[in-house]
């Protein structure tokens, strides 16, 4: 059979002629996934399915640690077994979801970067079940979006530069978290300084140690290209700590309110557990309130908490879809997903699992890239991964072993990995670069994703105008400008309606 097919390597968009097996299907498995159709093997959808979930399983140690760690406004904490129990769960359900309904080899799980700004910005301000009532909120208008066509109205109503920026600016600020929960950088008691190098102005300690150790280890797998290479360097960083607590009998950090540890562990302490395989705790499904939240920080507020978490699930579902798609050679000639409302759906389906689970959002992976490297292009694939994170249920105990400065590097390398987006922003055109800017540096600078999408979405509305170009500003965006306004001065609005 003779047909015209992009040759792996070959310049994008070069077409040569070739000669393949027969596409015809050859059983149900084939033809409801489309295997032969789209020059695959059940083989080649297994090995790619299981490249995937290698690559992507380090958020059942990363959410955890994140979700699982930081008590809410009420002092409650979730629990490190009980969030990476529902991590595991609603990975393994949405992934196989995707693969049996959008019959695409897209992987989902809990957003990194959605997390830090559910734990960080939302859960800080009201309980752990009002912050999930919020994500599922999320969830449905990205569903509601979908199923009424209105998502490329909000896909074109922010400019794509502000959209980078959000990326770029959500990776300093995981980076920084990797850094604060290593022990790296650290807070100053006085002085004008913030921030400092240490406990006192050095590095100490074993556990810094082992964090300069994997953050060395991770960048340099990430750098070679190694199939799996974030798993892999929490992997080795927590064997390398297990080794060292082993021998140097380091202890916690915090020992008690009295006596305080500078150079010992943050969060965990490396030691095996009793049992490594258990039955997992998922007490958390359900617990969430969907209203809670609006009672807690006000409408506006919670209207735009949910706003900026559909945002930032909304196009990074956008972007790996066409990215991964790209990769696998599934776009067609107007560089669309045939049946990308199925995967849609799932997607946002997914928001809302995430949620009601106390997981967070779960969003598509842009690690689903490794398994197409690895020859998947079907849902197959994709029943593969979320399979193997059935697995992943059973033993959940391992990642009580886990210490910050073990999984920390990681966060600092997918911080630099979201950095690189950086260079689509174009800096010269001032209209542009100062609200990049203001998005990208207040992130960190603030520890609130929410302040810098703010202050973005209002300079760019402000200097568009001042420029004499504010008809290029969306309708849409003069909407969300104004809510910000609102929403930043919302403590002097509160004090003038109340005196």
């Amino acid at each position: 059979m003779r047909i015209t097919s992009r040759v792996p390597g070959s310049p994008s968009g070069s077409l040569v002629a070739m000669t393949t097996a027969d596409t015809r299907p050859t059983n149900r498995l084939d033809r409801y996934f489309s295997i032969s159709a789209r020059g695959s093997s059940v083989r080649q959808e297994v090995r790619g399915g299981a490249a995937t979930f290698f690559t992507m399983a380090y958020i059942v140690v990363l959410n955890p640690l994140i979700i699982g760690t930081v008590p809410d406004v009420d002092g409650r904490v979730l629990g490190i077994p009980q969030v990476a129990a529902v991590t595991a769960l609603v990975a393994a359900v949405l992934t196989i979801l995707m693969g049996v309904v959008g019959r695409y080899p897209f992987a989902l799980a809990t957003g990194l970067g959605l997390n830090a700004f559910v734990t960080f910005s939302v859960a800080s301000q009201m309980s752990w079940a009002d912050a999930m009532g919020l994500v599922v909120l999320e969830g449905l208008v990205i569903l509601l979006l979908v199923l009424v066509g209105l998502r490329k109205a909000v896909f074109h109503a922010i400019p794509m530069e502000l959209k980078t920026a959000i990326s770029v600016g959500i990776g300093l600020f995981i980076a920084l978290i990797g850094l604060v929960d290593a022990g790296f950088v650290r807070r100053t008691d006085a002085g004008p300084v913030p921030v400092q190098l240490g406990s006192a102005g050095e590095l100490d300690g074993w556990p810094t140690v082992v964090f300069v150790i994997g953050l060395v280890l991770t960048a340099v797998l990430v750098a070679r290209r190694t199939r799996g290479a974030i798993l892999l360097g929490i992997v080795a960083t927590t064997v390398l700590a297990i080794a060292v607590e082993a021998v140097f009998d380091v202890g916690p950090s915090f020992v008690s309110p009295d006596e305080v540890n500078p150079g010992g562990w943050q969060l965990n302490v490396p030691t095996l557990p009793d049992d490594v395989f258990d039955v997992p705790d998922l007490s958390l499904l359900g617990d969430f309130s969907l209203f809670g939240g609006f009672a807690r920080v006000g409408v506006v507020a919670a209207v735009l908490l949910v706003f900026t978490l559909m945002l930032a699930d909304f196009f990074d579902t956008m972007g790996t879809i066409v990215g991964v798609g790209a990769e696998a050679d599934l776009l067609d000639e107007d560089g669309t997903l045939p049946g990308a409302d199925r995967v849609l759906l799932v997607d946002s389906f997914a928001a809302v699992a995430g949620g009601a689970a106390s997981a967070s959002s779960a969003t598509t992976y842009i690690e689903s890239a490794a398994g197409v490297g690895d020859g998947a292009r079907t849902g197959l694939a994709s029943v593969v991964t979320g399979v193997l994170f059935l697995g992943a249920l059973l033993v959940t105990p391992l990642v009580t072993i886990v210490p910050f400065e073990a999984a920390s590097p990681a966060l600092v390398i997918v911080g630099f990995l979201l950095l690189t987006q950086i260079r689509n922003i174009d800096f010269d055109d001032y209209a542009v670069g100062i609200p990049a800017f203001l998005t990208i540096v207040l992130m960190p600078f603030t520890y609130s994703i929410t302040n810098g999408i703010g202050a973005g979405f209002v300079s760019y509305a402000v200097l568009k105008v001042a420029q004499g170009k504010g008809r290029e500003v969306s309708p849409l965006l003069y909407v969300v400008a104004a809510l910000f306004l609102v929403y930043f001065g919302i403590g002097p609005i509160e004090d003038a309606l109340v005196g």
